[in-house]
C-alpha cells in the first residue's frame, strides 16, 4: 500500500449496488451459516472486533434490545468478529444475544468486506476489525454500506436511516 492510499480497507471498500461478498462461517455453535441462507430477505451484517469487551458488547445488546422492531420490518441481524466459536458461545449466553453470532478467526470475510486493515487506535496506526455494518438486500446485493461506526448509538441511527 503506498503513503499516498486510503487507510487500510479503503480500497476494497464496498459500496451501495455492489454484490455482498459470499461467506460460511460457523456460529458459536458451530453450525455453518451463509449469506446465501439470508436470499430473499433482507439482513444486516455487522462486524465487531471482539466479544464480551466493552463497546462490542453495548453494540450487541442495542441489537438484541431493538431485534423486534429490525425483524417486523423485514431485517435479519448476523454479527462476525474473529473470535472462536466457543467464545462467541459464552458472549452469547452471558448477554442473551438471540441472532447468529459467525467466527471468522482466519479474517478472510472481514478482509472480504473491507472489515479488516490499518485503523488508528488511541493515536497508533494498528492492523484490526474495522467496526462496520451492512444492510444487503433480499438478492444478495449491498443497500447500505457503513464504515468506522460507533459501538454506542449506532443502531439506533441505523434505525432512524432505514425508517424502521
Amino acid at each position: 500500500m503506498t503513503d499516498n492510499k486510503l487507510a487500510a480497507g479503503e480500497d476494497n471498500r464496498l459500496v451501495p449496488g455492489d454484490t455482498a461478498p459470499d461467506f460460511t462461517l460457523p456460529d458459536a455453535d458451530g453450525t455453518e451459516v451463509s449469506l446465501a441462507d439470508y436470499r430473499g430477505r433482507k439482513v444486516i451484517v455487522y462486524f465487531y472486533p471482539a466479544a464480551s469487551t466493552p463497546g462490542c458488547t453495548k453494540q450487541a445488546c442495542d441489537f438484541r434490545d431493538n431485534l423486534a422492531e429490525l425483524s417486523g420490518a423485514g431485517l435479519d441481524v448476523v454479527g462476525i468478529s474473529p473470535d472462536k466459536p466457543a467464545k462467541l458461545a459464552k458472549f452469547r449466553d452471558a448477554e442473551a444475544l438471540t441472532f447468529p453470532l459467525l467466527s471468522d478467526p482466519e479474517k478472510t470475510t472481514l478482509a472480504a468486506w473491507g472489515a479488516f486493515g490499518e485503523k488508528k487506535l488511541y493515536g497508533k496506526v494498528v492492523q484490526g476489525v474495522i467496526r462496520s455494518t451492512f444492510l444487503i438486500d433480499e438478492n444478495g446485493r449491498v443497500e447500505v454500506a457503513q464504515y468506522n461506526v460507533r459501538a454506542t448509538g449506532h443502531v439506533a441511527k441505523l434505525r432512524r436511516d432505514l425508517s424502521v
